[in-house]
């Protein structure tokens, strides 16, 4: 039902009908006898290849209909593969047609055996330049520098980013485990007058809390007993940029009141230490869990917590950014293609179809992970399901019919509001929907555009 579509034009019905029976098995062919009927199906259709006869009515003896036919093909659909046939001594017409932006030519008398090798080299780079099309689309989806996104939701935050960074408050990034923290982080310190200084970055749950203490804040000579030469922590290295505390949650309670004092003074004191240290930093943090929640629990210091969210961003979870998988997924394709000096073209149908049904817990990290293992693993032109080694709980329900055509709406909706950057004209064309038609979709779904 997908096949490709072959256009025949060729005045003469008995060549036309051996063409059209001869290439029906692989593709969708369509004729035309004339400069009109030809133009219609292109129209309509645009056909991936082009077979067309220069000499065409009101002039079979000549080539003018022939190269109009030809020059109109390639204004109406550029990407189209157009195969001129000549006459049996007409070279000097089929190079003129090649300089004219035609694919290829073939000569009388017709064999279709031999045409059909020329036909299929020129669907097979269709299908290439289509593929490299849709990547090159979806790699201008960067609102900020690391960070790739479709969502609307997603998209409002990265406009909120680009209008806190230039200022020096305190940042609080929440989301679950996977979805990009770090990512937005470094983002942060890119569009921050801090961009030229370091962005130092510390996990405080990955760090023994007897240890934590000295990596934030470093030691003097002697301090303890490993301690045999002055070392600098974490936060006096971060000084003139930006400090990244991930997973303050995970903070000890014992060391909080030290935090607390180096956010409220912005000095510090080594290990062993008497001298008050200045330290010039921009604060991050970023955490999964519930913060107030710990508060209730005593497991974090309220007075913390109030100095640290001067401003919070949440991150949703992937689950909740459909129109961002196929996005992501495209470009870690294009990532791990490089790493790997692999060559795979893009993600097969039923492939994108399994990336957009999985429910993501591990969030963008576990997407990325599953592209690295199917680059790996694909042995044909594409990735497909197999390749992707998704394990399903088998616990989600299937979306019903009204779900996933209300899911399809949304998607195609972000997609043409970021291609037209927000303008409702532009986004309507792109539709093929009016503008109040337009307005009304963007009201159900509750997504926002420029004034």
């Amino acid at each position: 039902m997908n096949r490709p579509v072959l256009l025949v034009v060729e005045d003469d019905p008995g060549l036309q009908s051996q063409l059209k029976w001869s290439f029906a098995e692989k593709y969708k062919v369509l004729t035309a006898g004339d400069r009109e009927s030809a133009l219609a199906v292109v129209k309509k259709t645009e056909p991936a290849v082009v077979t067309l006869d220069l000499g065409l009515p009101p002039d079979p003896g000549g080539v003018s209909e022939g190269f109009a036919v030809l020059e109109e093909i390639l204004k109406l659909s550029p990407s189209t593969k157009v195969i001129v046939i000549t006459g049996n001594d007409d070279l000097d017409n089929a190079v003129r047609a090649v300089g004219a932006g035609a694919y290829d030519f073939y000569q009388k008398p017709v064999e279709p055996d031999m045409l059909a090798f020329v036909v299929d080299r020129a669907f097979r780079l269709y299908e290439l330049e289509e593929e490299n099309r849709k990547l090159s689309r979806i790699t201008v989806n960067h609102p900020l520098d690391g960070v790739i996104a479709a969502n609307p939701q997603m998209l409002e935050i990265c406009r909120l980013i680009e209008r806190l960074a230039p200022t020096d408050l305190s940042i609080l990034l929440l989301g679950e485990s996977g979805t990009g923290k770090e990512v937005m982080a470094r983002a942060i310190h890119a569009l921050s007058p801090r961009r030229d200084g370091p962005f130092v970055a510390i996990n405080t749950a990955a760090i023994p809390e007897n240890l934590l203490e000295a990596e934030l804040f470093g030691y003097e000579k002697g301090a303890f007993t490993d301690a045999r030469k002055q070392t600098i922590g974490k936060v006096e290295m971060a000084s003139g940029g930006t400090l990244f505390l991930d997973e303050i949650g995970d903070m000890p309670l014992a060391l909080q009141p030290k935090l607390l004092r180096f956010l409220q003074e912005r000095v510090i004191e080594r290990i062993g230490g008497r001298r008050e240290i200045p330290v010039d930093v921009r604060i991050v943090c970023a955490t999964h869990q519930d913060l107030e929640q710990l508060i209730a629990e005593g497991r974090f210091r309220r007075d913390l917590f109030y100095r640290l969210n001067e401003t919070v961003i949440e991150l949703p979870p992937l689950r909740e950014r459909p129109e961002d998988i196929p996005v992501l997924a495209r470009a870690f394709l294009h990532r791990f293609n490089r790493e790997m000096k692999r060559n795979l073209l893009d993600f097969s149908e039923a492939a994108l179809a399994a990336l957009e049904s999985h429910d993501w817990p591990g969030n963008v990290r576990e997407l990325q992970s599953r592209v690295k293992t199917a680059v790996a693993l694909a042995r044909g032109p594409k990735v497909e399901p197999a390749d992707l080694k998704l394990v399903e709980d088998g616990g989600r329900r299937l979306p019903t019919l009204r779900e996933a055509r209300e899911q399809a709406e949304r998607q195609a909706l972000a997609a043409a509001l970021s291609e037209a950057e927000g303008r409702v004209a532009r986004a309507a064309e792109i539709l093929d929907v009016t503008r109040p038609t337009l307005y009304a979709l963007l009201n159900k779904y509750n997504l926002k555009v420029k004034a």
